[in-house]
This record gives C-alpha cells, sequence and structure tokens, in this order.
C-alpha cells in the first residue's frame, strides 16, 4: 500500500469503452490539490487481473457492464489480492449500486461523471487508505507488544503513574546523577536503577558507550569527534572527544576512550546487516 497524503493515488481504469477511459483519466488528472496518478488502463476484467498480477495500486475505477466476467465479479476477485484497492465502480446504470455496496464498494458513480462528484469520492478513497494504513500499524505494534516477554518492558513510575515502555523502543538510557533518562523516538522519562544492573539485564540489544550511558545497537548511526567539554566527557584528554549519533532524535552521546572501538565494530555489524 502506497503511503497517502501528497503521495499520489496510484489508480487503474477498467472499462470496455476506450472513450470512457480516456474522459475518466482526463477528469481524476484534473482534479485540483488532489493528485492521482493513473497507471493502467484495462478493457476487460481479464486484462484488469493480470494487470494487477505485475503491478499494485491503491484505487480501481469499474464499469460493470463489459464482455465475459463483469466488474462485479471482478470486485469480488479483488479480495484475494494481497492488499486489495480500493474500489469505485463508475457505470450507465443505476440499478447495481445494492449489489456494489454488498461487495464493499467505496462509492458508485454514474455516468457521465460529475467533476465535484469525482473529487469527492476520491477524497474518501484517501481517507479510506488513511484508515487501513493508521490500523495496519497499530496491529503491527500491538503484535509485536503482545510478543514481549515480561521482561522485555522497563517499569516506570512517573508522576504516580504507571508505565511499561516496551524495550524495542527504547533508544538509550542515560545516567544523570541520582536519575536515569530513558529516552525513546518521541518520549523522554525519568526513572529510578543503575545503569549497571540493566546493562546485565538487557543484553547484547543494548551497548554501554560510557560509563553514563547504555545505547541500542539498533540506534547507532555515527561516531564523529566533538568537543568534549560541551558532551561533558570527563575521561577526554584533551577539548575534544569521541561521540555518536543516535538516530531517529539524532542526538549525539559521548563515547569513552575505552569504548571507541566497540562503537565502530557495532556500526560495522549494522553495515554489513543492512547489505545483505
Amino acid at each position: 500500500m502506497t503511503l497517502v497524503g501528497e503521495t499520489p493515488l496510484r489508480t487503474l481504469i477498467v472499462d470496455d469503452e476506450p472513450l470512457a477511459r480516456l474522459r475518466l483519466r482526463g477528469l481524476l488528472e484534473g482534479l485540483p490539490g488532489l493528485p492521482v496518478r493513473v497507471l493502467g488502463e484495462a478493457g476487460s476484467s481479464a486484462q484488469a487481473l493480470a494487470w494487477l498480477k505485475e503491478h499494485a495500486c491503491d484505487l480501481v475505477f469499474l464499469d460493470i457492464q463489459m464482455p465475459g466476467p463483469d466488474g462485479l465479479q471482478l470486485a469480488q476477485s479483488l479480495e484475494a489480492l494481497p492488499h486489495r484497492p480500493i474500489v469505485i465502480f463508475v457505470t450507465a446504470h443505476a440499478g447495481h449500486a445494492l449489489r456494489a455496496f454488498e461487495i464493499e464498494a467505496l462509492d458508485y458513480l454514474t455516468k457521465p461523471v460529475r467533476r465535484e462528484r469525482l473529487a469527492a469520492a476520491v477524497e474518501r478513497a484517501r481517507a479510506r487508505l488513511h484508515e487501513r494504513l493508521a490500523a495496519a500499524t497499530w496491529q503491527s505494534t500491538q503484535a509485536e507488544t503482545e510478543t514481549l516477554a515480561e521482561g522485555e518492558f522497563l517499569t516506570i513510575v512517573e508522576r504516580g503513574r504507571l508505565i511499561r515502555v516496551p524495550l524495542v523502543e527504547v533508544l538509550f538510557l542515560k545516567a544523570e546523577l541520582k536519575y536515569l533518562t530513558v529516552r525513546t523516538a518521541t518520549q523522554s522519562y525519568i526513572m529510578e536503577g543503575s545503569l549497571t544492573e540493566l546493562e546485565q539485564r538487557l543484553g547484547e540489544r543494548f551497548l554501554r558507550i560510557h560509563r553514563n550511558a547504555l545505547v541500542a545497537r539498533k540506534a547507532l548511526r555515527e561516531l564523529g569527534r566533538h568537543l568534549a567539554q560541551a558532551q561533558g566527557d570527563p575521561d577526554a584528554e584533551s577539548g575534544e572527544g569521541w561521540a555518536v549519533r543516535v538516530a531517529p532524535v539524532d542526538e549525539w552521546l559521548s563515547v569513552s576512550r575505552r569504548q571507541v572501538a566497540a562503537v565502530r565494530e557495532a556500526l560495522a555489524g549494522s553495515t554489513a546487516g543492512a547489505g545483505r
């Protein structure tokens, strides 16, 4: 599924009349503020299915009465696709609307199609894709979270609230005074605890880069020279020391001299893994 928003909707037009396809293409590509990219056309259900086996799309405009299997039958066939496109019927016959909605078509337009009516249908299609994407993201997050054992969470008490933060979301932990800062891509939490004890508990997924910091290996992005004084590195012999950039927050954390080699090795391993 394509990301929605400003990304054009990938579209297929299916109609046995070439002039009808041409007119609909012109209307779609001329919709102001609603980018639509017509990737293909088909004159029959068989041609449409052959095209869809080779291409992915977000939206299909279907005529109903065509030689061979009609548009209603084609719409039912689309349910077997890994990512079923949204279906909008465009037909000269109003009598099939009930059946069209029974097979979960998004809309039913009658010819000749008015530009305003078409724009409303496309906007609804974009909203539906947003909903699908949000649902898929939520389901993926839920599935990942549900597979985590109890030890795969950090339990944090903050302002009277008990919060469980999945370890897969943690980018780094940093000791500051009497507390630890737990950083995710969207939040910072404060918790009590020992960085040394957490290092033993978290295992190989996290790397000790400094006496005051543990970083998730997957979040390591870049090792470079930075002003040690600005980074607060008491181990540096001069005003310049090593630091690592943590993604996706793009924060730089000091790396002690004794851990520079380990960070280099971790970055090299990530690069090799990405190339496979």
